[in-house]
């Protein structure tokens, strides 16, 4: 009897912790959390933990060899640290996305209480950059962050889970992954890699990209080598251009150096930072090909799966928050800069023609035919992909399109 009530109450911090997630939850919109948020020791040193402590102290030679220790009993009493590696796709302290990574790692050492310890480390700083989907396959790093289109060479699936060209928007993919199915399917995608991905922030509208000379019409494409990844490559090889694969810290110089044509990269408040209105004369929009872009947050699934429980839910919860903070991040940046660069700096900005943008649109469901068709994955996983797309054209044409058209304050 004596081991049953020790059992019941070693349960109570199990009530504690949902009321702290409930907490997490309300400040999912600041960038860091203050220290006294869901600081561990506070809840040791008040009622129901600290008459816990006292009933274990009397009671645990009992308890101990008439029952034994549950993974959530364990985690509570393991004082290991565990170090972890995160290498990323961006360069070192690159805004938002690295900054956001660093983040990450400060909040769940805070609500760990300093057992977990997340080292950050930029593109090229232990991996190259288009290689941390491998570096965190094999076990060299345990963590990584980056889009899953950078890895479409491999898994042809990939890239449904960042972007697809005319697809749905920002909030719109983050429903299909949370609400839709979309989530299930990319683990499923990633498992024989020994992967398991994350939401880990969402770009919203991208921009169409930097251009060195103006596109007046199809021809214009025709021979344009132009910096672009994922679905939106195979769009443009289509529509006669050459599609380049490049990290982050080498697009400014192919630029200056006519390397390349063009280069789309994120939006104003990103594009800005890496200088490319001193390199190219044309800002274009929109950025038909990524419309809203995920980002992600990976971890070495052997490795996630042996830390306790509660560690494995601080992991979670984090990248839940830092999903919400990149998001608001860029849509508040993006708007700030494009304004600056408008008024202050001059940058012109280009709209697509008309016959651009159809004639994208046609190429877009070619690739997305050959893709499927040739791949039973990207079959299995568009299918989910239209039906939710489906779903929510049927409420957004009455919401956000009606809002955008007739309501909108100009």
């Amino acid at each position: 009897m004596q081991a049953l009530i020790v059992r019941k109450r070693l349960e109570e911090p199990t009530i504690l912790r949902f009321f702290a997630g409930l907490l997490i939850e309300t400040h999912l919109l600041r960038p860091t959390l203050p220290m006294n948020l869901l600081p561990r020791r506070t809840f040791l040193r008040k009622g129901t933990a600290a008459a816990l402590g006292t009933a274990v102290a009397a009671t645990a030679a009992t308890a101990c060899s008439s029952e034994s220790t549950s993974p959530a009993q364990q985690s509570r009493t393991d004082n290991t640290i565990y170090r972890w590696k995160m290498v990323t796709t961006w360069p070192p302290n690159f805004p938002i996305l690295g900054e956001g990574c660093q983040l990450f790692a400060d909040w769940v050492e805070k609500m760990s209480a300093g057992r977990m310890r997340i080292q950050v480390y930029g593109g090229g700083e232990l991996a190259p950059a288009l290689e941390a989907f491998d570096a965190v396959s094999y076990g060299a790093a345990e963590m990584g962050h980056g889009a899953s289109y950078y890895w479409a060479g491999k898994i042809p699936s990939a890239s449904f889970f960042t972007t697809v060209p005319f697809g749905m928007n920002g909030s719109q993919m983050t429903a299909w992954l949370q609400r839709g199915g979309g989530l299930e399917l990319w683990r499923k995608v990633y498992e024989p890699f020994n992967l398991i991905p994350f939401m880990s922030g969402n770009s919203g509208m991208q921009m169409g990209g930097w251009f060195n000379k103006e596109i007046n019409s199809l021809a214009d494409v025709q021979g344009l080598k132009m910096r672009i990844p994922g679905l939106g490559a195979k769009v443009l090889a289509k529509a006669g251009g050459s599609a380049v694969l490049s990290a982050a810290g080498e697009i400014f110089t192919n630029l200056e150096r006519g390397v390349i044509d063009a280069s789309e990269w994120i939006g104003p408040y990103h594009d800005h930072r890496m200088g490319f209105q001193k390199v190219a004369k044309y800002y274009y929009y929109p950025g038909w090909h990524e419309p809203g872009s995920i980002f992600e947050l990976f971890a070495n699934k052997s490795k996630f799966e042996s830390l306790p429980d509660d560690l494995q839910e601080i992991i979670r919860a984090g990248t839940r928050w830092f999903h919400v903070w990149a998001t608001t991040e860029f849509d508040a940046k993006n708007a700030e800069t494009l304004q600056r660069m408008i008024e202050e700096e001059g940058v012109q900005l280009r709209a697509f023609p008309q016959e651009v943008l159809d004639a994208f649109r046609r190429y877009t469901q070619e690739v997305l035919d050959e893709l499927t068709a040739s791949d039973p994955t990207s079959r299995e996983v568009y299918a989910s992909y239209q039906k939710f797309q489906r779903q929510m054209a049927v409420w957004s044409g009455v919401s956000e399109k009606m809002y955008y058209e007739k309501l909108e304050t100009r």
